[in-house]
C-alpha cells in the first residue's frame, strides 16, 4: 500500500514538473515573440522617418542619388522580407545605408545647418539607439529560451512538445566594416 502512495506522489511530482517546465517554455517563447515585435515597432518608426530624411537630403545633395537610392532600396527590402532571418539581413543593409547617408552630410554644410534635417537626424539617432537596445533585449530573451530548450532536464519536455531554438539577431559581415563614402 505504501509503495502505491509513493508511486502516486512520484507521478504527481513528475506531472507538476512537466507542467511547470512546459509553462516556462511557453512564457519564454512568447517573450521572444514580444521582443521581436518591439524591434519591429522601432524599425517601423525608422521607416517612417527615412522618406522625410531622404527628401530633405535630396534638395542639398542632388548628385548623391546613388546613396539615396541605396537607402530606399534597403528600406524596401526590409518591408518585403517575411522571415525574421530575412528581416535581420535587410535591417543590416538599411543600417549601413543610413550610415553612408549621414557620412554624406559632412560634405554639405548647408544641410548640416538645416533645422529640419537636424531634427530628423536626432529622431533617427534616438530610434537607432532604441533599436540597438531592443536587439540586445531580444538576444537576451532568445538566450534564456534557447538555454531552456537545450539544457537538461527541460530539454526533455522541449523535445516532447517540439520546441525549437530561435535565431539570435546577429550583425552581418558588411555591418562590421567601416562605412566608405566616395565623393
Amino acid at each position: 500500500m505504501t509503495w502505491i502512495i509513493v508511486l502516486i506522489v512520484i507521478v504527481v511530482l513528475i506531472a507538476i514538473w512537466v507542467a511547470s517546465t512546459y509553462n516556462s517554455l511557453i512564457s519564454l517563447r512568447n517573450r521572444v515573440k514580444d521582443a521581436w515585435s518591439q524591434i519591429d515597432v522601432q524599425l517601423k518608426r525608422r521607416f517612417d522617418l527615412i522618406p522625410n530624411l531622404v527628401e530633405t537630403v535630396k534638395g542639398y545633395a542632388k548628385h548623391e542619388s546613388e546613396t539615396l537610392e541605396e537607402v530606399i532600396k534597403a528600406r524596401n527590402s526590409y518591408v518585403s522580407a517575411t522571415l525574421p532571418e530575412d528581416q535581420m539581413k535587410a535591417d543590416g543593409e538599411l543600417t549601413q545605408a543610413i550610415s553612408k547617408l549621414f557620412a554624406l552630410t559632412e560634405a554639405y554644410p548647408d544641410l548640416k545647418a538645416n533645422q529640419n534635417f537636424m531634427d530628423l537626424q536626432n529622431d533617427l539617432q534616438e530610434t537607432e539607439d532604441k533599436i540597438a537596445m531592443s536587439r540586445q533585449f531580444y538576444n537576451d530573451i532568445v538566450m534564456q529560451y534557447n538555454n531552456k530548450v537545450e539544457m537538461v532536464p527541460s530539454n526533455i519536455v522541449a523535445n516532447i512538445f517540439k520546441f525549437k531554438t530561435e535565431a539570435f539577431f546577429e550583425v552581418n559581415e558588411s555591418e562590421r566594416e567601416n562605412v566608405k563614402v566616395k565623393f
